[in-house]
């Protein structure tokens, strides 16, 4: 299988405008005890689009802080040895809140695990909602997006890489076979 385009540069501004309406939505009121944390690396970048979308339609600036899952991973054994760690930043408190936690791509769902593990050693938020860009389904753990820009579904020998203008120079959703 060669790489396949299944997003492009509008179709992922399109979901990013989909999500925000459909958190305005989906959320209960008020917004000023709301903050986004993107999961390192796309998820970072997407939670600062998602925040300036969300209040194009009308909700308060909210914070924007990053999580680096790294040292959190349930795989930790099978990773490199000398992993590539991100800062976490977290400027305010998150007891309380409620988190839009954001992240590229779910599948199996231990990512998501490991972020809500560190979230829990930083404090206790009111409640934290998962919102993601593309839910490619093969869950391992019981967990799924509260909002989805997309739903793609995949092969488990095949990769979603999203591909940022902030990290990678261009917008864009591929598919393509796993490599070894």
């Amino acid at each position: 299988m060669s790489n396949k385009r299944i997003m492009s540069e509008e179709d992922i501004r399109a979901a990013v405008a989909s999500l925000a309406k459909a958190i305005l939505a989906g959320l209960p009121a008020p917004k000023d005890d709301w903050a986004l944390v993107g999961i390192h690396r796309r998820g970072v970048p997407l939670a600062q689009r998602l925040a300036r979308a969300l209040e194009e339609l009308g909700a308060p600036a909210l914070p924007v802080g990053s999580l680096d899952i790294t040292f959190y991973r349930d795989d930790m054994a099978e990773t490199a040895l000398h992993p590539v760690v991100h800062e976490t930043e977290l400027p305010f408190d998150i007891a309380g809140k409620t988190l839009l936690l954001v992240d590229d791509v779910l599948f199996t769902g231990r990512t998501i695990r490991s972020a809500l593990d560190e979230l829990m050693d930083f404090g206790r938020p009111a409640r934290i909602a998962l919102a993601v860009l593309v839910d490619r389904g093969h869950r391992e753990l019981p967990i799924q997006a509260d909002f989805a820009g997309r739903t793609v579904p995949t092969r488990r020998d095949e990769r979603v890489d999203v591909h940022l203008s902030e990290l990678d120079g261009e917008d864009a959703v591929w598919l393509s076979a796993k490599t070894a």
